[in-house]
Formats: C-alpha cells, structure tokens, sequence
C-alpha cells in the first residue's frame, strides 16, 4: 500500500479554498420528494451544477456532503445513504478536476472513507475523530483506532480532516482546544484539522485559530489548520492572517447566503479572488 499522502499535496494552491456542495434530502431522508429537487436524478443535477459552478468559480476543492438529511443519524447511516452517496460522489469527482472530499453526517467516518475510497475522492472530513461530543444526536465518540486501520484495509490513500471541538457541539471533557488539536494528530493521527464556529455559517473564532496553527506549529510540525465556517469574502483576509493553511465555505457562496440555496459562481469568484488578493499582499 501507498504511504497516506500529505492533504495539502491533493491541491494545486499553497491555501486552498474548498467549496460545499451541500445535498439535499436524499431518498429515505425526511424531505425527499418535497421542492424541486424530488427525485434522483434530480439531485443528482443539482449536486453536479453546484460543483461546476464551484470549480468555475476557481475554488481548489469541493465537499459534498448529505446536509439535507436532518435529523441526522448519529454515527452509522443505513446502507442506502452510502450508496446514494457513492452514486452522487463518483458523478461530481467524474464532472469536475479539483480534489473532491466526503462528510457523512452525523459522523460515519467509515462510511465517509468507503464513499471515498469507492468514489474516488481525496479526503474526507471527520466532526468527532476523537474525544466525545454532545451533540442533538447524542454523545458521538471519535472512532480514530477504527477508520485508521479501515484505511488501510481498503488500501486507500484519502486524506483525514478532523474537526476540533466542532460545530453544532459541545466537547466532553476538559481538553482546551489546543490540546484537542494536539491529539488529534498526534494519537489520533489526522493529516489536517478543522477549526469552526459554534454553527453552520457561523464565524470561526479568530483566537480559537491563533492558538491552534500555534500549538500545531510548535507540537506537530507542518499539519495544516483549515477553517471550516463563517468565510466570506470579507472575512478570508482575517483568517488567511490569523494562521489558516486554507478555508472551507459553504453558505457564503450560496445565492442570497442561504445554505441550503445552490451555489452563485460570481459569489465564488468573489470569495476566491479576495483570498488571493490577501495571499499576494503577504507575499
């Protein structure tokens, strides 16, 4: 087997901007059939004009995940949605030629990397990689030891993002973040991690950044810290400044910032040509 490549080596920039292709309710979900997107094919258009607006935007990466599921399974999601997934996820990595990643709410690590590893993706994003968090689905338990070692059954090299003390969640135990950050990599052995908000859309705290990047940067050498809310062309400078290694965007370039709203190429060309302008000032 491959050694697990190095995330930041997936994408053709030094601070990879990654857009969200955000999926509506899929079959089996509360919602499906309800709108416009009603049926399988018809998400499935949906989820391939996003990513083609993504990347014609000039976004580095993209990340689909099944955000209309709500309410969310909590770690194990029926064999349906990873098929449904797989389909939509070959589709849009098919479609588009900037990595593609995979989330599985709530936190199904193993479907996610499966998904990938079917799909042909780079990367997936873990919320809970370790630790615990309460959640509105629970407790959810990180499963490090488990999706480690199912990466190397599968004989994949996709790439590990892991939330700290992510969104839409409350962290069990007394770790500060910078510990959590720690660990994370270090035993739970994550290629990159996540820094966000308390929320979807929400801005990530620049001081939970700061400290992070610089518990990484003295304690883990080169592991990139990404933000994974709250960007918008306005506040990308700020956190490109406060140590982020890239950005994760999802409701900012959405028409009428509404998350669940399909994507607005000139909103991403926006967001990416000001983060650009921030990375050429600090050149």
């Amino acid at each position: 087997m491959e050694t697990v490549s190095a995330i930041m080596d997936r994408f053709d920039a030094s601070h990879p901007v990654i857009g969200m292709v955000h999926l509506p309710p899929l079959p089996g979900a509360p919602g499906f059939g309800d709108g416009d997107e009603n049926d399988r094919e018809a998400i499935r258009r949906r989820a391939l004009a996003d990513a083609r607006r993504l990347e014609a935007g000039g976004v580095d990466g993209i990340i689909v995940e099944n955000f209309g599921d709500a309410p969310f399974y909590p770690d194990d999601v029926p064999k349906h949605v990873v098929a449904e997934l797989t389909a939509i996820a070959t589709a849009v990595t098919d479609a588009v030629d900037v990595p593609v990643g995979i989330n599985v709410l709530r936190n199904d690590a193993a479907a996610a990397l499966s998904v990938a590893a079917a799909a042909d993706a780079a990367f997936v994003r873990i919320n809970v990689h370790i630790g615990s968090a309460a959640t509105d689905q629970g407790v959810l338990e990180g499963r490090a030891h488990e999706t480690l070692r199912l990466r190397d059954r599968l004989a994949t090299d996709v790439s590990i993002l892991a939330d700290v003390h992510v969104k839409h969640a409350s962290p069990i135990g007394d770790r500060d973040i910078e510990r959590a950050a720690i660990e994370t990599v270090e035993r739970g052995r994550a290629d990159g991690v996540i820094v966000s908000g308390p929320g979807t859309g929400a801005e990530t705290s620049l001081a939970d950044l700061e400290r992070v990047a610089d518990a990484l940067g003295d304690a883990a050498g080169e592991t990139p810290v990404f933000v994974g809310s709250g960007v918008t062309s306005d506040t990308v400078d700020d956190c490109l400044e406060s140590g982020a290694d890239g950005v994760i965007v999802g409701t900012a370039l959405k028409r009428g910032g509404e998350t669940t709203n399909p994507v607005a190429e000139a909103r991403v060309e926006r967001l990416v040509a000001a983060a650009r302008a921030a990375l050429s000032r600090d050149e």
